[in-house]
């Protein structure tokens, strides 16, 4: 647990812990003072039951552990520093103690007093900061909205959450609202609290118009009442058109900061870009890059230029980005920064979002992106080759880890209020690392064990980290089957669509492929400093913590959810399923040995000449 405290010239520092064990075992182990080291000439520790007091030299206090903190658990910890020796903006004091398991546990700050000035700071708990707050969401129909929706309203008590809805496929905001509550991520939700649907309130928006499409009634409303604004909408098509692409994600995003610019209430800005908006650095840290495009100009040539010409430039001015959707939400981070010194604002770059790892089901998908797509093509036999570098790691996130991310950052920057965007990267970082390699083993043994419904061919194939090689896979094992079938779906007098459906697919995994064949680092401390400033118990419900996920585990929950939520296919039919897979095992070794012998005989007259 821990706190906050603005940057001051404070003379004296008093922190009043409370724990809630005895740690007369070990005693105080560490009292680590991080985030932008503040340089304090020492610390005393104060038991303020017994009276006794222990000075601290340096950042830890081992050598204090039986002078003070006895059985009481109720210490004071005063640390003394000169007027201007202040490094940092902010500061965040973790204080921890080790249990008579050997386990490191924290403790957290009850209190925060400041002598000097008699200013005194107490933040509220994440769940505390939510009751009663506005919330608007943007992007709430699509993959990470909803799971942010569905967790504000099942753990916190909001008393509003507004929603933009666009009409679309015929339907009018009402229809698509209630489409949207229907989806099985609220079965929880409906059962815990049923009358979740009276504090939604959807509106008619679109943040590709102008005025993000909202009528001047609902423009005011949003303005008076919001508190809180989590800015999730985007297309995440990576073969979208340059203009589409700016249209909705940079100049979607200025409409949004325009709104907030007037709300009169707002507390946080959340927008959520992308880790891989920075592809062209090594390393990528919690900070806004300056960029070599001017988001404005961007926005004005995309705005006159004939869509033709712009087509044909696009390579060109999105060079250094591997598409127009990393290209577009790099222009945005930009704008975002330039409305910082108006409005209390973050970014959150999640990496590769993956379906929900616990909560509020485990598995829980509902697109084809990623990992997802490439896990039915694989499972539906026709994906067998893929361009990767086995042993470099894939930064996996689940959708609830990053959905509690951007939580508590809207929790922490209304309590800081920083006048420069809170960046955090919701990245693995070296945290519980997983390779390509290591995913494709695991998806390759769950899939025979629990096999999707169907499947055109038996699932196997590997990935290829030599281009040429793949190329040679994708013909033999791609398309040649692809333009088999469709002959013979011809001669059967049925409409040949195998090979448009392998096309489709190796366009998806060209686009893919940048990814799984670069190694990219994102440093991630600001994601550890802000888990550490929450409570124990905001940790437990907005848990981060991806050390304790296991990554088999984890994969089989994601086949099984794909399987459930994706493909609409009941559990039930998982017996079945398994004995249609032992068919198409049989048929591929009776297919492949036919191949052989046909190949041989084909080649035998040149044999015999040899």
């Amino acid at each position: 647990g821990g706190a906050y405290l603005k940057r001051k010239d404070y003379r004296y520092l008093e922190i009043i812990t409370l724990s809630s064990g005895d740690l007369s075992l070990v005693g105080w182990r560490k009292a680590v003072i991080s985030y932008r080291m503040w340089n304090f000439k020492n610390v005393l520790v104060n038991d303020t039951n017994t009276g006794s007091r222990a000075e601290i030299r340096g950042e830890t206090c081992e050598d204090t552990r039986d002078k003070a903190c006895g059985r009481s658990g109720h210490c004071t910890l005063i640390c003394h520093m000169p007027v201007g020796n202040m490094s940092s903006s902010t500061m965040y004091l973790v204080l921890s103690y080790t249990a008579e398991d050997g386990e490191i546990e924290p403790i957290t700050c009850s209190k925060m007093v400041v002598e000097e000035g008699g200013v005194e700071e107490q933040f509220p708990t994440v769940l505390e900061f939510f009751k009663g707050r506005t919330i608007l969401v943007t992007g709430a129909t699509g993959f990470l909205g909803k799971v942010l929706v569905e967790k504000l309203l099942r753990t916190t008590d909001v008393d509003r959450v507004y929603m933009f809805f666009r009409p679309k496929r015929g339907q009018e905001v009402k229809q698509r609202m209630d489409t949207f509550v229907q989806s099985k991520l609220f079965d929880r939700l409906k059962s815990e609290k049923p009358g979740f649907v009276s504090r939604l309130t959807p509106l008619r928006a679109d943040v590709s118009l102008e005025n993000a499409g909202l009528s001047p009634e609902d423009r005011r409303r949003l303005q008076e009442e919001v508190n809180v604004v989590f800015h999730c909408a985007a297309n995440v098509r990576f073969d979208q058109k340059l203009k589409d692409a700016v249209n909705l994600n940079t100049l979607g995003t200025r409409r949004v900061l325009q709104l907030c610019e007037g709300m009169t209430n707002l507390l946080a800005l959340v927008h959520v870009s992308t880790a891989y908006c920075h592809c062209d650095r090594e390393v990528v840290q919690e900070i806004v890059y300056p960029g070599k495009h001017d988001p404005h100009k961007i926005l004005d040539t995309v705005a006159w230029m004939p869509d033709h010409i712009l087509e044909e430039i696009t390579p060109k001015i999105v060079s250094g980005q591997p598409n127009t959707y990393a290209f577009s939400k790099n222009l945005s981070e930009k704008l975002v920064a330039e409305y910082a010194s108006k409005i209390p604002m973050g970014i959150a770059r999640p990496s590769i979002v993956t379906g929900t790892w616990k909560e509020p089901m485990p598995g829980w998908v509902d697109n084809l992106n990623g990992p997802t797509g490439i896990m039915i093509g694989a499972g539906k036999g026709v994906i067998r080759s893929m361009h990767c570098k086995p042993n470099y790691n894939g930064d996996f996130m689940p959708v609830d880890i990053t959905v509690n991310t951007i939580i508590a950052m809207a929790w922490k920057i209304a309590n800081t209020r920083p006048k420069t965007p809170m960046v955090v990267n919701v990245t693995l970082s070296g945290d519980n690392p997983v390779t390509f390699g290591h995913v494709l083993e695991v998806g390759r043994k769950l899939l025979y064990d629990y096999p999707l419904e169907y499947p055109l061919w038996y699932p196997g194939g590997s990935m290829k980290s030599n281009k040429l090689l793949h190329d040679v896979c994708v013909l033999f094992f791609h398309f040649l089957p692809a333009y088999f079938i469709d002959f013979l779906l011809m001669v059967l007098g049925k409409k040949p669509f195998m090979v448009k459906v392998q096309r489709r697919i190796q366009g998806g995994l060209q686009m893919l492929q940048y990814y799984t064949t670069k190694k990219f680092v994102f440093l991630n401390e600001n994601l550890h400093a802000l888990k550490r400033s929450m409570t124990l118990e905001d940790q437990s419900i907005f848990y981060m913590n991806v050390n304790e996920l296991d990554w088999v585990s984890y994969t089989k929950t994601m086949l099984l959810g794909t399987r459930e939520y994706c493909l609409k296919e009941d559990p039930s039919t998982l017996p079945y399923a398994r004995i249609h897979m032992r068919r198409m095992y049989w048929l591929d070794k009776v297919t492949t040995i036919l191949f052989l012998a046909l190949l041989i005989w084909l080649l035998r007259p040149i044999f015999s000449r040899l």
